[in-house]
């Protein structure tokens, strides 16, 4: 499925429709250059999963987790991984295997720890459609 949208309200919405029908156990990848919007996308996911506090890209925690939604958040971002092991310290396996929902920013750095059943999300910009424009590839696993 490929989804455009003309501003960051739009990619928020469409997070947040993807956060409301999230089931647990769902993970999704979410890949696309600096500035894209992965965070804006992140943060409507968070919304309709029902969290209201601020939600930021955990690039130096690596993980971030918000349990106060319908179900808990696991919102990764993978950009400072120097080693996939480094994710065996912080538990990924909880997270993945568990019933909440991951986000993980950057998972092309980890694709060999990613399970199969990953609903994979590219995010990308075309300035010449607009400085706001994105186009958003969404593939089920």
């Amino acid at each position: 499925m490929v989804v455009e949208t003309f501003s960051p309200e739009e990619t928020f919405a469409l997070g947040e429709k993807i956060g409301r029908e999230a089931v647990a156990g769902s993970i999704y990848t979410l890949s696309g250059d600096l500035g894209v919007g992965k965070t804006v996308f992140t943060q409507g996911v968070a919304k309709g999963l029902g969290i209201d506090e601020p939600v930021s890209s955990p690039t130096f925690t690596i993980v971030q987790i918000y349990e106060e939604g319908r179900l808990p958040f696991y919102h990764f971002d993978v950009y400072r991984i120097g080693d996939v092991s480094e994710m065996d310290e912080i538990g990924y396996e909880d997270c993945f295997y568990g019933q909440g929902v991951c986000m993980i920013e950057w998972a092309e750095l980890v694709e060999e720890i990613l399970p199969e059943h990953c609903t994979r999300i590219l995010i990308e910009k075309d300035v010449a459609k607009g400085f706001d424009y994105r186009r958003i590839t969404i593939e089920q696993a």
